[in-house]
């Protein structure tokens, strides 16, 4: 076999055979549902509000808080409805009813952890920051900051006594940023130090989460899906990058966008066609689900 053929063998996307029995689809935003300015397409949203029309939970599933998602939540237009009535929030820290008004689902950092990470990033130079539903809190507004609170267009507030601040609180995520090469040492040290204590990756080259112990996107979507009466095999999840990666592993089928990193395409059942920009989530749906 020669190496030309042996690349497209690798590049091409892993696509399914037949129709899948889907009941729930679950979406990362950034880089999968969204294109490169941040909206949803109307292609996108048509094919999701005809999934929604059939019976289909559509769940958007994101790193945001809650009010970051809303906006997309409301340009689908289906959070009136039985079908779209929830979004995970948070890396799977939070699932939301957007019918009830409440949050159904809550996991928090034991401030222990918190403060030890602080430490650690202190140390290497790092800011971090804590997510509540609403806001996002820092001990000094920087660059990093910044950029986290414009790509998720919600409120950030500095913190005096920021310390004492993380031990007093309740907190479901801490996010460290700054450079790739840097945050990926920083990345190594705290999986070592925290092992299972505590869910440690990168959701962006320049961010690094901490997330509660068994906490992630694919363990809400599970935990929702069965308080629905969805079987696992019935769950669909649509992702590209590392939090995103218990989805793609542990819901019934995980499809990784074809422009995702390479670490997802391999782990996931299926990939799409097209990337985020071109419908790629909306054009495997109307294929293989629809």
């Amino acid at each position: 076999m020669t190496p030309y053929i042996i690349r497209l063998m690798k590049n091409s996307p892993k696509l399914p055979e037949h129709k899948l029995d889907v009941r729930l689809m679950a979406f990362d935003l950034d880089d999968t549902l969204l294109t490169k300015d941040c909206t949803i397409s109307p292609a996108t949203v048509e094919t999701l509000r005809l999934a929604a029309q059939k019976g289909i939970y559509v769940v958007l599933c994101s790193g945001r808080m809650e009010d970051g998602i809303m906006p997309f939540a409301r340009q689908l237009g289906l959070e009136g409805t039985e079908a779209g009535r929830y979004i995970i929030a948070i890396n799977g820290c939070s699932i939301y009813d957007l019918q009830q008004k409440k949050e159904i689902y809550l996991k928090n950092m034991d401030s222990e952890i918190l403060l030890r990470a602080d430490e650690e990033a202190t140390r290497a130079g790092f800011y971090t920051e804590v997510y509540s539903p609403d806001i996002i809190f820092y001990p000094e507004e920087t660059k990093w900051t910044k950029l986290d609170v414009d790509l998720c267009k919600v409120k950030g507030q500095v913190v005096e006594n920021y310390r004492q601040f993380l031990k007093d609180g309740k907190f479901p995520k801490m996010l460290i940023a700054g450079e790739p090469e840097r945050i990926k040492v920083l990345e190594g040290k705290l999986k070592e130090m925290f092992g299972k204590d505590a869910v440690v990756f990168t959701s962006k080259p320049f961010f690094l989460e901490i997330l509660p112990p068994n906490c992630g996107k694919g363990e809400a979507i599970l935990w929702l899906a069965e308080k629905l009466g969805i079987k696992k095999e019935q769950t669909a999840a649509f992702g590209d990058s590392m939090n995103d990666e218990s989805m793609i592993r542990l819901c019934g089928h995980g499809i990784a966008m074809c422009n995702g990193l390479e670490a997802i395409r391999e782990m996931a059942d299926y990939v799409t066609e097209q990337d985020n920009n071109h419908d790629g989530a909306a054009d495997f749906i109307r294929k293989f689900i629809l």
